[in-house]
């Protein structure tokens, strides 16, 4: 009697070749179905409504991987024995190990994985594309860990870069950096924690060089000559005919630019100014480079409300007192006497008698004189000639300083109605009460011109 062999499938019967090893579970079944397909046609041309092709049926629909003989044993209860002229199912006859049945459950079930694969693999490219875009500068800095973040070197080609009135070291680090100075602000901005006392910067334009070193960097912008200056100094009594030429070669700027922009009104000037002279004070200016022609102006014009609301100038005197400044500036022989020259011209107008300035005689004709001509005094066309025209002039006949502004406001209390330098030279000037005392000082004026061509020289 034969015995179930371990595996739960039939052992072979006496007609197996023994040479050949036992079928696995895989192939039996295999040969089964290949059986069962068999029989089913032979059944069909028989009988095509027979129970077992109705059976086969249903099973292959529900996809059941079990033969047509298991199915017929679990039916029957117990062994089904082979039919006539069918060989069993451990036979060597009909052994092959071609898996010829196809199994649309399992190329299905390929289908699936591999959708689910391709649909995983597109969330996961989304993801990373998504990531990069965000982190991108992070991973970049992660990668260049091990690259230096600062040149070495004193740089190469020149550049110009700008602090500007309030930037912090953390300002000047980004704009050294955004310039190509430094390779990264991180460089600059530790070595200026490191930098012991901390450095001061000053704002201005300074001229330094492409992938210079941090400290290479910070040693030009704390060396005053790699600041680039355009420094102009306006003395007392330049006039606009002067200054404005004198701005535009400090500046750059064409002279028609600051010409074109010089309009009083625009600059908060009275109506009556007849051009700029009087309220372009003199002092030290320095400018920074691309600075428009009205910015410059307007620094200047700034600078005289400064200083005339500094010295307590009211508002409604301050153009009669910059005229009066401006006449004093130009006729004082020195700082000690402005206040005398300007008690002079006060007593003159409080007396109502003519100024008589050669100074504002020279400026309306448009010369430079010291002396003024017979014919020049009796020009009633000059507005500003004092001979011909009672009290003030038309406007300033120059820019005066902080001295001539105060000795306007207060002259110096006295009697004088007149007053002569008699020594161009030193600036001696004689203060008379009278005609006949200012006659005699006239007098001696011309005599030390007369005295020696150098002092003649002064007399022109």
């Amino acid at each position: 009697m034969t015995q179930p062999h371990s595996s739960g499938t039939p052992s072979s019967g006496p007609e197996l070749d023994s040479d050949r090893p036992p079928l696995t579970r895989r192939e039996a079944r295999e040969r089964e179905a290949r059986e069962r397909e068999a029989r089913e046609r032979g059944a069909q041309e028989e009988n095509p409504e027979s129970e077992s092709d109705l059976e086969g049926s249903f099973w292959s629909a529900l996809g059941d991987d079990r033969t047509a003989g298991d199915r017929e044993a679990a039916s029957s209860g117990g062994r089904r024995s082979p039919e006539r002229g069918e060989t069993n199912a451990w036979s060597s006859l009909d052994y092959s190990t071609d898996a010829r049945a196809p199994r649309p459950r399992k190329r299905r079930r390929w289908l699936v994985v591999t959708i689910v694969a391709v649909v995983i693999l597109g969330l996961l490219g989304g993801a990373g594309a998504y990531v990069w875009s965000a982190f991108q500068p992070e991973v970049r800095k992660l990668l260049a860990l091990n690259e230096p973040n600062d040149y070495t070197g004193s740089g190469t080609s020149p550049v110009d870069i700008t602090i500007h009135d309030g930037d912090s070291g953390s300002d000047i680090a980004s704009t050294l950096a955004k310039d190509g100075v430094v390779k990264t602000s991180d460089a600059f901005y530790t070595l200026l924690l490191h930098t012991k006392p901390d450095p001061v910067f000053q704002p201005g334009v300074y001229k330094v060089k492409k992938q210079m070193s941090a400290k290479a960097a910070l040693a030009a912008l704390q060396d005053p000559k790699n600041k680039l200056q355009r420094t102009l100094t306006i003395v007392e009594g330049d006039t606009e005919a002067s200054i404005l030429p004198a701005l535009a070669k400090t500046t750059g700027l064409p002279l028609a630019d600051l010409q074109a922009a010089a309009k009083p009104a625009d600059f908060g000037l009275p109506a009556q100014a007849p051009n700029l002279d009087g309220f372009l004070f003199p002092a030290t200016y320095t400018f920074d480079p691309g600075v428009d022609a009205k910015t410059v102006i307007k620094t200047l014009v700034d600078r005289s409300f400064q200083a005339l609301d500094a010295d307590g100038v009211p508002a409604d005197k301050r153009y009669n007192t910059v005229i009066l400044a401006s006449i004093v500036q130009k006729e004082a022989g020195s700082v000690a006497d402005m206040g005398k020259v300007a008690r002079v011209f006060q007593n003159r107008l409080d007396q109502g008698m003519d100024l008589q300035s050669d100074a504002t005689v020279a400026y309306g004709a448009g010369v430079k004189t010291v002396f003024t001509t017979d014919a020049q005094r009796a020009d009633a066309s000059n507005p500003y000639n004092t001979y011909v025209h009672q009290g003030l002039p038309v406007g300033p006949i120059s820019n005066p300083g902080d001295d001539a502004i105060k000795a306007a406001l207060n002259p110096t209390p006295g009697p004088w109605l007149y007053f002569v330098a008699v020594n161009l030279k030193t600036g001696e000037t004689v203060f008379s009460e009278t005609e006949q005392q200012h006659e005699q000082a006239v007098q001696q004026l011309q005599d030390w011109c007369n005295a020696s061509p150098a002092n003649d020289a002064y007399c022109k």
